[in-house]
């Protein structure tokens, strides 16, 4: 079976697999590949592994070699390249006349092509602005349009939770979110408080959504009457991470009891 390892190109980015060539790789460790891009600086995010032929849907491209130190500092040489043609594109744009956001500039390893990520409300005719660019860095460029979810991942930034973007962290990839999703968990409808930083559903909402849905298909509905260890009481509310349900018995006395606690009254005809 072909051996792949995991290799990211940015933090939170997505994984691709590539053949380790017989290199001892492990996570963390820096490695030159060759994409569709140019060559390219990746870090490696998994042990190498064997894979079943037909899991694999394209040739498996191999790992050049392990990054060398003067790598690394081409690396920073084009970080550095990047803030500068941040600036200089900036200014073509309001040239040009362009109604478009530059968000993040983004030079291939061996600089043999800068992309430009920009938003824009619709379709912008960038033709010129290329040819532009094209003459001012000598280069291949390619502009890239993207949404606001992509354009929060690329600048980062804080949470409603005070902790880092999700998306900045460990999504490679933005699964569909719904309001369906905050409904299931009664959370309030406002959109300031499940909206992330991006205007859009916090990407968060999914991930209890499916311990919601599921402990409610088992739990009696709120309002049930249930016979409990402290008598004939009814469900008022949910405590989903412990799957618990708060049951009121008597004149406000409230108790937290698991499913296996509660059964419920049969309604007589």
């Amino acid at each position: 079976m072909p051996t792949v390892i995991g290799v990211v190109f940015k933090e939170a980015g997505k994984i691709y697999y590539f053949d380790p060539n017989g290199l001892n790789l492990k996570p963390g460790d820096n490695v030159i590949v060759k994409t569709s891009r140019g060559l390219e600086f990746g870090e490696i995010v998994s042990f190498p592994e064997d894979v079943p032929e037909e899991e694999i849907s394209a040739p498996l491209k191999k790992v050049l070699r392990k990054a060398s130190e003067e790598d690394k500092a081409k690396v920073e040489r084009n970080r550095e390249k990047e803030k500068e043609a941040f600036e200089i594109c900036e200014k073509k744009i309001e040239e040009h006349g362009l109604p478009m956001k530059l968000v993040d500039v983004e030079y291939v390893f061996d600089a043999s092509r800068i992309i430009f990520f920009f938003t824009a409300e619709e379709r912008v005719d960038f033709r010129d602005l290329v040819k532009d660019l094209a003459s001012t860095f000598k280069t291949r460029i390619e502009l890239r349009q993207i949404g606001v979810r992509d354009e929060a991942k690329l600048i980062g930034g804080l949470g409603p939770c005070g902790r880092r973007l999700c998306c900045t962290l460990f999504l490679s990839d933005f699964e569909p979110v719904s309001i369906r999703m905050a409904k299931e968990q009664d959370l309030p409808l406002n959109p300031l408080k499940i909206s992330g930083i991006c205007g859009r559903l916090m990407c968060c909402l999914k991930y209890e959504y499916d311990a919601y849905r599921d402990f409610k298909k088992k739990a009696p509905p709120r309002g049930t009457q249930v016979e409990t260890p402290h008598g004939v009481g009814v469900v008022v509310d949910y405590n989903v991470p412990r799957e618990g349900v708060i049951v009121e018995v008597g004149e406000g006395l409230r108790y937290e009891l698991s499913l296996l606690e509660v059964k419920k009254l049969k309604v007589e005809d």
